[in-house]
């Protein structure tokens, strides 16, 4: 059985994107070249025009445009220092993960320490 990951919110952060893309596997994204402070990302953009950032591992890249290879939800989450939080997956700098009040998004792993 795989063992939950624990952390402690040791620096705030604010979801800086309230309308986040949301992708289904086999979905189409346009790529463009901004370029991201996080190496391991890339900026996306469907077919409704609706833009976010996207791990880049999750796309095949099909010339000039990307597949995504699961589902994926760009959701960030707003933490508070001290808040304790369970990890569900860390993806390039960034780990998804559930608050006490069952909210869950990226939170950037720099405003996280492992306690468990």
């Amino acid at each position: 059985m795989k063992k939950k990951r624990i952390g402690r919110v040791i620096k705030a952060y604010q979801a800086a994107y309230p309308d986040p893309l949301i992708v289904k596997s086999g979905e189409k994204l346009i790529i463009s070249e901004k370029e991201s402070e996080w190496p391991g990302w890339v900026w996306g953009t469907n077919a409704g025009g609706k833009s976010g950032w996207v791990p880049k591992k999750y796309l095949e890249n099909c010339g000039g445009f990307g597949r995504a290879r699961c589902d994926y939800d760009a959701t960030e989450l707003t933490v508070l220092a001290g808040e304790r939080l369970s990890i569900h997956k860390i993806e390039s700098g960034w780990a998804w993960c559930e608050n006490e009040h069952r909210q869950s998004g990226w939170v950037p792993l720099e405003c996280i320490k492992m306690t468990g």
